[in-house]
This record gives structure tokens, sequence and C-alpha cells, in this order.
């Protein structure tokens, strides 16, 4: 691997460990301030909010300017969603403005992969980034779930600067300070990315329209992308098993502080050691994946979606801890194991059919909205009042239905389209080699 993917992993190590150590203290800054269930819950569809309203923006943006840039860039959004945060702004609405800043980011940080390394490393890469990401979300819960614990928050918040009056006086806000330091680290690796040589795409820009009509110009655009990758027959089932993957996964976190405190009495600190859990599994079947898989055998990995939905619904039957360790470390790591070779047939269809970033930007239009569509599905029936156990039922069940739809239609491309299909795998095993 080139020195420059180590910096890249570093950069995302850091702004990844800050957004998930975020979220448990975003949920704690809610519970303390005697916010409804149903508004803890609303904060993964509000991350999501940005990603899916800027998505046909964000990839031409990221094809457009050196990437190391635009991380830096994003990281900064962040930094002011936390502002906000401490400062007295409702904290879904600021939540909302870290997502932002996590919208720009993604599509950079997948994008820089495919200019710097061959195709033959995708794989590989990709298992480097989804397990040190991963790695980042064991520990973002954790340092969240201690940051908001009594022992670290009392010395928090008994740092007195002098003649400053911070406004800081709870263990959430103590909490998100922290942070805030945390993606200023990011951010300095972010400005040590070197630039990959590859031509950028300039964005196309009339002069004799606002900035408001070149934007919506875009749209088209990222139209015609969204249709290229969902014609093409291996890109459709990719996408589509990807997106329902990270809807799961995105609402998966809250469901099991929701799940832990319901079966297991818990409080926000020990939960979140279970949200750690389950991503340690996904580590290792990520690492596993980029072991063991090819890119031309990457659908092969779909029946462990089906299994992954039918396990979420055995939660409701476990009350000891020990028993759900185990079982939420194997949850994650069909997980782990099914969206590495995915991601990686994802990205090489994309980048094929039009461009790392604007593929990139597609694939996390899909995924977010899943996340968003699950999110509010999840926190609405809170709201009226289904239980945890209820909705984690509704939740496996429509995940092993869509995952076995998804089976029956790459075997109707395999029977109908089967030149295609072959051809396809073909160049997948020519890239690969």
């Amino acid at each position: 691997m080139k020195r420059g993917f180590y910096t890249i992993m570093s950069a995302q190590f850091f702004s990844s460990l800050a957004d998930n150590a975020l979220f448990v203290a975003a949920v704690e800054l809610l519970r303390a301030g005697g916010a409804p269930e149903w508004q803890r819950a609303a904060l993964v569809p509000m991350f999501a909010l940005f990603y899916v309203i800027l998505a046909p923006f964000v990839g031409a943006f990221a094809d457009a300017v050196p990437k190391g840039r635009v991380m830096f860039i994003s990281n900064a959004i962040k930094v002011v969603g936390c502002l906000m945060m401490l400062f007295g702004s409702h904290p879904l609405m600021a939540y909302a403005v870290v997502g932002l800043g996590a919208a720009a980011y993604s599509p950079a940080k997948y994008g820089i992969l495919t200019e710097l390394l061959p195709a033959s490393q995708l794989v590989k890469a990709n298992g480097w980034i989804e397990g040190l990401t991963i790695a980042s979300i064991i520990l973002g819960v954790l340092l969240g779930g201690q940051l908001v614990g009594a022992a670290i928050s009392t010395q928090l918040l008994a740092i007195d600067l002098p003649g400053i009056d911070t406004g800081i006086d709870t263990a959430a806000e103590a909490a998100i300070a922290v942070l805030i330091l945390v993606y200023a680290i990011a951010a300095w690796f972010n400005l040590r990315i070197p630039h990959t040589g590859v031509e950028m795409r300039p964005l196309r820009q009339d002069p004799n329209r606002s900035l408001l009509a070149n934007a919506l110009a875009l749209l088209p655009d990222f139209w015609s992308c969204s249709q290229r990758l969902w014609r093409d027959k291996l890109g459709q089932i990719s996408l589509s098993t990807t997106t329902l993957f990270w809807g799961v996964s995105g609402n998966l976190r809250y469901i099991v502080l929701a799940w832990s405190a319901a079966a297991l009495g818990y409080s926000t600190t020990q939960a979140s050691a279970l949200v750690g859990v389950v991503a340690i599994g996904t580590a290792v079947g990520a690492v596993a994946a980029s072991m063991r898989m090819r890119l031309e055998h990457a659908t092969r990995v779909i029946p462990l979606g089906i299994a992954m939905g039918l396990l979420v619904i055995l939660m409701n039957f476990i009350g000891n801890v020990w028993v759900a360790i185990p079982f939420l470390i194997l949850l994650g790591g069909l997980g782990g194991f099914l969206v590495v070779p995915m991601n990686a047939l994802l990205q090489h269809r994309g980048h094929n059919l039009m461009g790392a970033g604007r593929s990139i930007a597609v694939q996390n239009f899909n995924e977010q909205a899943c996340i968003l569509g699950l999110g509010a599905f999840y926190s609405l029936s809170t709201k009226f009042g289904l239980s945890a156990f209820g909705a984690i039922t509704a939740f496996g069940l429509v995940v092993a239905g869509v995952m076995w739809a998804i089976q029956r239609w790459h075997r109707s491309n395999c029977t109908h389209h089967r030149d295609e299909v072959e051809h396809l795998l073909s160049i997948a095993r020519h890239d690969h080699h």
C-alpha cells in the first residue's frame, strides 16, 4: 500500500472516532435534558438528512476539488455542529449539521481510494477502511460512554479556566468539548493527504446563472448516474445489498442502546459497550472477507443478509449479557463479511460507469435514504407506543424479506441476462488481476 493510504486511514479513523463518540454524547444530552425517547431515536435519521438532500452535489464537488481539502472542510463543518450543541441549539438540529459534514466527507474518503490504488487492491483497501472504521466505531462508542460516565465527566467538569465561563455544566457538554479536539486531530491529518495526480472534473458553471441554478443543474447528471448504476446487472445487486446493510447498521446502534436498557436495565455508559461488541464482530467479518473474497465472487455472500435479518429477531429472547456478547459478535461478523465484497464490487462498477465521487454519492443517497426511512419508522413507532422488542422484530423481518427478494433478483439476472452478467464478471476478474 502507498504511504498516502495510511495518512487517509489516520484521518478517517479520528473523524469516525469523534462521530461515534458524539452519537453517545448526543443521546445522553437529550436523556439528561428530559427529551422523550422518540427524540433520542430521531438522532439517527437526522444525521442522515443532509446525506439524502445533498447527494446530487457532494459527489460532483468531491470530483472537482482535491479530496484531502474536501475532507478538511467537512471536519470543520462537524466542529460547527458540536459548537451549536454546546451553545444552545436543539441537539437534533446541531446533530443534523454534523451529518452535513459527514455527507461531504464520504465521497472523498472512498473516492480517493480508486484514485490512489489499482483495482486489484480495492477489496483489500476496503477491508482496511471498513476494519478501521469499525475499530473507530468500537472505540468511539466506548469513548463516548466513558466521557459521559461519572468517573471521567467529574474530572472534566472540575477543569476551570481562569476568568472564562465556558457554560459547560453537564457530563454530555464536557464530552462534546473533548470531541472538538479529536476532530481537530483528524483535520491535521487531512492537510497531509497527498495529491493523487488524478485530473479533477470541474463543476460545470454557467456565469449567466445564479449559484442556485448552477447547483440545480447537477440534478439531471446525478439522476442519470443513479439510473446507470441501477440498470447495471451487477451494480443494481451490490447497490441494493449495501443500501439495506447500512440502513440496518445505521439504526442498529440506537436499537442496541434501547434494547440493552429494556432487556438488561443498562445505563448509556454500559449500553455503549454493547454497541462496540457488534462492531468487533463486523471488524472480524470485514478482515476475513478482505483476505478470502475475490471481486468476481462478491454476489455469493447474499444469503448472509437473510441470516442477519433472522438473527436480529432472536435478540428479543436474550436477557443475559453473557449470551448477548457472542450473539452480537456473530451478528456483526455476518454483516462485515457481507458488506466488504459488495462495497468493492459497487465501487468497481461505479468507477467504470461514471467516476468514483459520483458513484459513491449515488451509493450514499440510497444508503442514507434507507437509514432515514428505517430510522423514521423506528422513531415514529416509539412515539406511538411500540416497544423496543416490537421494533426489533419488524426490523428483522424487513431485512430478511428484502435480502431474499435481492437473491431472487440476482438469480433472475443470471438466468435471463447470462451473457451480460458473465461479461461484467469477466471485467471484474480482469481488473482484479
